[in-house]
């Protein structure tokens, strides 16, 4: 089969789209030919090398897959060859006391789709029966791969962590990401008050089209600032956090007393300074997050089914163009998802 693979780690050049063999299915797996396969900023951080994440070389990324299955293993009950399906990108062990407690994405053995396994950058991929779920009707494979590891990271950062509510103010940063174009949907569908920044004017109308109330360009105005004004000086509720150090600072002062920081990631850098009289003097939560649990991912596949969620497709690549679509996420010449289809889809 088909696949993108790195050999070692470094820059996009290091990707190469080459003939590799297909996997062998266990007998609790299921073959999944790759309809579409999306590009996560993961993708790229493991390509680089990060100490998270142990892997074996070669490696195949990819942590988001719809696709049809095309064969199942002698265990599998529930699921058939030919059925249309997403496969979960959270891997939990099932048993532990998180898994049990429904806390999955807690689970002491968790791990990632395509950075704890080979992942989706190929025509076929193996998963674990429990792994699957039903793609549905009426959605693309296109989009299908466009949306659980993003809207299920932002649910549970909303809804999970900040149990952000009706009537109250969100800051959304980076409009244009994966997760930030999830989570002005998500606020909006729990009729919270959102504004969003971008890096760029051409991304305005975009985040507005998603629901933003207020769109903040953040190269050419002071975000803390304009969210002041925007709020009569009382600040907002929620920040919705994933870059780091590049707007810790700013996304603290932007909060109102009693205000909730929730965290995913560190795009520009895993450390921050941190005054913390002025956390406790405000009464601030900050509360990290790390993806979702299976029943978070399960309420947004129903909610994307009913297109009252939807994934923004910036652009479809062939697979073998893997290296430009990473190149142009760094770039962030991107407004929501870019997806790869195998040749064979």
């Amino acid at each position: 089969m088909k696949a993108v693979i790195f050999r070692r780690h470094g820059g996009p050049d290091v990707l190469e789209h080459v003939d590799v063999p297909a996997p062998a299915v266990n007998a609790g797996e299921v073959l999944v030919r790759v309809k579409a396969c999306s590009v996560n900023h993961l993708d790229c951080w493991i390509r680089q090398g990060i100490p998270a994440y142990q892997i074996r070389l070669p490696h195949i990324c990819g942590c988001d897959v719809s696709g049809v299955i095309e064969q199942v293993g002698a265990q599998v009950r529930g699921v058939q060859a030919g059925d249309r399906v997403i496969l979960s990108p959270g891997l939990s062990c099932g048993s532990c006391e998180y898994c049990q407690a429904g806390a999955d994405n807690r689970c002491v053995s968790y791990g990632i789709r395509g950075a704890a396994t080979d992942g989706g950058y190929a025509e076929y991929t193996v998963a674990r029966a429990e792994e699957v779920l039903p793609l549905p009707p009426g959605v693309s494979f296109e989009e299908g791969a466009a949306f659980p590891l993003v809207f299920v990271t932002a649910w549970h950062m909303l809804v999970g962590r900040a149990k952000l509510s009706a009537g109250e103010t969100a800051l959304i940063h980076a409009a244009g990401s994966g997760v930030g174009h999830a989570a002005i949907q998500i606020a909006k569908h729990l009729n919270a008050v959102v504004y969003a920044t971008v890096g760029a004017d051409a991304k305005i109308p975009h985040a507005m089209a998603l629901g933003a109330d207020a769109v903040i360009n953040y190269q050419r105005e002071p975000v803390m600032e304009r969210v002041r004004d925007l709020t009569r000086g009382r600040g907002v509720d929620v920040v919705f956090e994933h870059i780091g150090p590049q707007t810790w600072e700013g996304s603290l002062k932007a909060l109102a007393t009693g205000g909730r920081l929730v965290t995913c990631g560190a795009t520009s850098g895993p450390a921050v300074s941190l005054d913390l009289r002025y956390v406790f003097s405000r009464h601030l939560s900050i509360l990290g997050s790390m993806m979702g649990t299976r029943a978070e991912l399960l309420t947004v596949t129903r909610l994307i089914g009913e297109r009252t969620l939807r994934p923004v497709i910036d652009t479809v690549f062939p697979l073998r163009d893997a290296r430009l679509a990473q190149e142009r996420m760094l770039q962030r010449r991107v407004f929501g998802k870019f997806v790869l289809t195998p040749s064979s889809a």
